[in-house]
């Protein structure tokens, strides 16, 4: 199972999110976000964290050039596109970077051509990204068939578990609901969120329900 901890503001939090056992940390630079982080504060969090920690750039309806230039001077791993971009831009911010997600709104038409598009992964949140807001996550049947997915909005320790067994991810991606405050994230929160989503997933890989394919195992593509 793979666990994004998003909208983080500190260097501190972020080593915190990777020593419980997150795989990947979101920086947030969408302009009016509480978590909004400038390039110069993501460069000094990147620089102190394990090499092999992916680390996301999220930008919304940003210009493309923009995109990739932040991504290469604050040293990213990629980037995650959460706005409205046509595809020929996201096809163009592809090209020049090595790791790509592309979020979406649940219910979203497009989420039924995704495979074909030039994304690494999708996340898909509610209607109201970014809100800490769960939906109805029985909308998700209209999911492209083989797209890694990346399952948002409203999880908590609380629900996560349950949102993996309904919804069998390939990840999962968390920020207000493991936070004290807007871009502060809660210590006590984030291990049970990320204990609970991981056990969530190994019982799934033991017994997969009868008729459902067993959850996209991304870690066995890392031996």
């Amino acid at each position: 199972m793979f666990v994004k901890i998003c909208g983080i503001t500190t260097a501190e939090d972020a080593l915190l999110s990777v020593a419980l056992g997150a795989d990947a940390v979101g920086l947030n630079f969408a302009p009016g976000s509480p978590r909004q982080i400038t390039p110069q504060a993501a460069s000094d969090i990147v620089k102190r964290l394990p090499h092999e920690t992916l680390t996301v750039g999220v930008f919304r309806d940003e210009r493309p050039e923009r995109v990739v230039e932040i991504v290469n001077t604050v040293g990213l791993g990629g980037a995650q596109l959460h706005g409205r971009e046509p595809l020929s831009e996201v096809r163009w911010v592809r090209e020049r970077l090595r790791f790509l997600i592309q979020g979406f709104q649940v219910g979203d038409p497009a989420l039924a051509t995704v495979a074909n598009g030039p994304v690494d992964m999708v996340l898909i949140d509610g209607t109201d990204p970014g809100s800490g807001k769960v939906f109805d996550w029985t909308l998700l049947d209209s999911v492209g068939s083989g797209v890694p997915f990346l399952l948002a909005g409203g999880l908590t320790p609380e629900n996560v578990g349950d949102a993996i067994r309904m919804v069998r991810p390939y990840g999962v991606d968390v920020s207000t609901g493991v936070e004290s405050a807007p871009g502060l994230k809660d210590a006590r929160k984030l291990r049970h969120f990320i204990e609970v989503a991981l056990d969530a997933a190994a019982h799934l890989r033991a017994a997969p329900p009868a008729g459902r394919n067993a959850p996209y195992d991304w870690q066995a593509e890392q031996l």
